[in-house]
């Protein structure tokens, strides 16, 4: 009987052996190789895609067609949200605005990882720093708000603002490298570097990617194993020391690493707050939603809440809130996120509370002969640099590739690149010859009206030499030999409409009814920012364009 057992359990060991060997060798259905098999050459297919989990605090908006722009009543004659079908891509979305408290992880990281007392880091984390003195007022009395708003923990949960354009995407790329740092910790491949305090915590994706070893000052105990590489040992190969690192790096193939993380396009924005699923023959045979919930008031109808504001915004003039004890819509300021219902995407303040900085340019019209497929206007190609010696250039390695800075108009001094990154140019023109999808690195101004967009404009001249330009938008220079910033006649240079211009969606706190449309667009400089400005951030989905059940006609369709 004893036998017998071991048997039994000889036959189930070796069961469970030769269904892991099957899964880790699967086989390519065209050649017949197994993948991940020694035999074969190891060769990698990465792990079995089980779906994409959906990133902390955000949820999916399943994509689809929609009418962008206006079909209201255009009161201000300006043709600036003209209606154009467009398509979108499914993507992830944060269901609300980054808070103050979220913020305020992202500026501490910062201060450790690049201390501003030390020289060559001092303007990293002050670049980052949101203006406070947006709440300044010359004929009122908010400097309670100027110092308190930001790191009052009475605040921690509303949106913040003061961060411009240029500061949010700063954010976006930190927060990307966090949650893949996040994702190897979790899953053994690395230690916990978060707990040592030796160690610089500098994360980078890109750089993780292309050579993990150059992180964290080159200290290879960080890496404490890997994935499967099922290599055989030769006879008379020393087994590797314990607790050294075995295995393959995580590649892209594996499927571990989350998708970068960025500002929503115009268009994402626009499709995800109007939320047509919830009314979708009459947003889109009839015509469409005024607001980013179901109805044409801005109050609720419902007989539990009847007669409550659904967004906070100004009432009128000299109403930020309603009447006290009546119809108080509960802030005279930005709020705490979530205090309003969420439209049919399950996202909060889409309408009012902040508006939000998108990805987008800005210019008065989207050209009619624009993209309709996830519509954007701010591409810039790029690729990564490469040194004399066919190695990925990173910022900080030598003297040829140091952190460099600009001066923004403002006089701010903030990081182009941070120390640690890979080194990214714009693509030229050898890069692009001869391909039909695109023909120079920068598409910022590309079919905007001006010289550079007509089909008959000469093209021999390089995209970085001067060019005419539609818009007379200031332009600040640096004087070659001290470094000034050369001044502009304000006469001659009537509008902010430039390459540096950027969108932001959705009315505010102190905007009137009219602005919490989703349709309404408006501008602003991207090193700028407000005391009713935020942002939100946004990531795509890959695979499958929804998660729907699978269908009895076709098992393998998502």
């Amino acid at each position: 009987m004893r036998n017998l057992f071991r048997i039994n359990l000889l036959l189930l060991s070796a069961l469970l052996l030769s269904n892991c060997n099957s899964a880790n060798k699967s086989k390519s259905s065209l050649t017949g190789w197994n993948f991940n098999d020694p035999k074969y050459g190891s060769y990698i297919k990465g792990s079995s895609f089980q779906g994409q989990k959906t990133p902390d605090g955000m949820v999916a908006i399943e994509g689809g067609t929609f009418t962008m722009g206006q079909v209201q009543d255009d009161v201000m004659f300006d043709w600036n949200t003209t209606p154009r079908q467009m398509h979108v891509r499914s993507f992830y979305m944060d269901e609300a605005e980054v808070t103050n408290s979220e913020y305020l992880l992202y500026l501490q990281v910062t201060k450790d990882v690049f201390p501003p007392d030390e020289e060559k880091y001092k303007n990293i984390y002050y670049a980052a720093l949101p203006d406070t003195l947006v709440w300044r007022k010359s004929l009122g009395n908010t400097d309670l708000l100027s110092e308190n708003y930001l790191r009052h923990p009475a605040y921690s949960d509303y949106p913040v603002v003061g961060v411009s354009w240029l500061q949010a995407v700063q954010y976006c790329k930190w927060r990307t490298s966090a949650v893949n740092l996040k994702n190897l910790i979790d899953r053994g491949v690395l230690s916990n570097v978060l707990e040592n305090d030796t160690i610089r915590n500098f994360f980078d994706t890109d750089l993780y990617l292309e050579d993990p070893y150059k992180l964290f000052d080159g200290d290879s105990t960080v890496y404490k194993r890997g994935l499967p590489d099922n290599k055989v040992r030769k006879r008379g190969e020393p087994r590797p020391p314990r607790g050294s690192f075995t295995g393959r790096q995580v590649t892209a193939m594996d499927g571990i690493l989350t998708q970068k993380f960025r500002l929503p396009t115009e268009v994402e924005w626009e499709y995800a707050a109007k939320a047509i699923a919830e009314n979708r023959e009459y947003n889109n045979v009839r015509g469409r939603k005024k607001y980013a919930w179901n109805g044409k008031y801005t109050r609720d109808r419902s007989t539990r809440y009847k007669g409550d504001q659904l967004a906070n915004f100004k009432q009128r003039q000299g109403n930020y809130s309603g009447l006290a004890g009546w119809s108080d819509d509960g802030s005279d300021i930005p709020i705490k996120v979530k205090s309003y219902p969420p439209n049919a995407f399950g996202l909060y303040d889409m309408s009012g509370n902040v508006a939000e900085w998108v990805a987008d340019v800005y210019r008065p019209i989207v050209d009619a002969e624009a993209n309709d497929f996830n519509y954007f206007r701010g591409n810039i190609f790029t690729k990564k640099m490469i040194d004399s010696t066919g190695q990925v250039v990173v910022i900080g390695e030598s003297a040829k590739a140091t952190a460099t800075y600009d001066t923004l108009p403002n006089g701010k001094i903030v990081p182009v690149e941070l120390p640690g990154e890979i080194k990214y140019v714009p693509i030229t023109r050898d890069d692009a010859f001869m391909r039909r999808n695109y023909k120079i690195a920068s598409n910022l101004n590309k079919n905007d009206g001006d010289k550079n967009s007509s089909r008959f404009y000469d093209l021999e001249d390089d995209q970085f030499s001067r060019q005419p330009r539609m818009y007379n938008s200031p332009i600040n220079e640096k004087d070659s030999i001290t470094g000034q910033l050369n001044q502009y006649d304000p006469r001659k240079r009537n509008t902010l409409i430039s390459d540096k211009t950027r969108v932001h969606k959705g009315g505010s706190w102190q905007d009137r009814e009219y602005w919490l449309d989703p349709a309404q667009r408006r501008y602003l400089p991207e090193y700028m920012s407000t005391n009713y400005i935020g942002f939100r951030c946004a990531t795509d989905i890959v695979g499958a364009l929804s998660y729907k059940k699978r269908t009895a006609r076709n098992p393998s369709r998502n």
